[in-house]
């Protein structure tokens, strides 16, 4: 998968355009909305986020991120909200909170907190209604439990929305990456992108990886990214590698996003308004 030619015609923009649609609880014209998932926990899903909000942005793009589910911490959050000049506050960012380390329908039991599937559809779509483009991270893989009846991957089928899966390269990723895929296709979401990320000390199977998941995932456009260095979730260390990882992240992003942040770029546009 490689773009050639990033002057695209604005002619993509069409598909950018957000419809709220009452039957199903369901947010149509998906380009809107990009999903970060991930076949586990810290995989590098924030990492990635925070990379692809800087780069869209420093090229004059309306884009923004939240994390609409945190348990145990906000630090994730508040990486995002700093890339952003703050356009949206924590809550916005983050408006489902739990103060255990659990996954949130877990945490959710007894503490009097609830995350109707309506609501949280809600909060992204107020969000992305103040943007061209908005960054969904998810929390966990995709069968992670958000309320009493739903999961991540229920929330990215809710949203129809196109969909990246973070993986680390690693031994076991193939089986982790296949599964979460298998789940994924299985709920009718086809449009997904896989990334690899780099590890700090890779063992043998970092070579193949790759290539095995190439071949068993022909349809699947996958990426590599090298290990980023253990400040890669500072905002200082984003900044420093979305500066590398231009072309990449470009290739990422996909045509149909570029198109909007060069339109926006020849209209003389600034993100600063958000």
């Amino acid at each position: 998968m490689v773009i050639s030619d990033l002057r695209l015609p604005a002619s993509h923009l069409a598909f950018f355009c957000l419809v709220w649609a009452g039957s199903g609880g369901k947010i149509k014209g998906v380009k809107k909305i990009l999903f970060v998932t991930g076949t586990d926990t810290g995989v590098g899903k924030t990492v990635l986020t925070a990379m692809l909000l800087a780069f869209l942005r420093e090229r004059g793009g309306r884009v923004l991120a939240m994390k609409p589910f945190c348990s145990g911490g906000r630090d994730d959050a508040r990486l995002l909200q700093s890339l952003q000049k703050e356009c949206l506050t924590l809550d916005e960012v983050n408006p489902f909170y739990f103060d255990r380390p659990l996954a949130p329908g877990a945490a959710a039991r007894g503490s009097g907190q609830k995350a109707p599937f309506g609501a949280v559809l809600g909060k992204i779509q107020a969000a992305a209604s103040r943007c061209d483009l908005l960054l969904v991270e998810g929390i966990g893989g995709v069968m992670v439990p958000l309320g009493g009846d739903y999961t991540v991957r229920d929330l990215i089928r809710g949203l129809e929305c196109k969909t990246i899966v973070v993986c680390p390269n690693r031994l076991g990723t193939i089986n982790h990456t296949l599964l979460t895929a298998e789940a994924l296709e299985s709920a009718g979401i086809e449009e997904f992108t896989i990334v690899l990320m780099g590890v700090k000390n890779p063992d043998i199977s970092a070579a193949s990886n790759p290539r095995m998941i190439r071949r068993m995932l022909p349809l699947r456009p996958v990426f590599c990214l090298p290990y980023l260095g253990f400040r890669a979730g500072t905002a200082r260390g984003v900044k420093r590698n979305v500066k590398y990882l231009k072309k990449t992240l470009a290739q990422l992003a996909g045509g149909g996003i570029l198109s909007i942040v060069l339109l926006q770029n020849e209209k003389g546009l600034d993100n600063k308004v958000c």
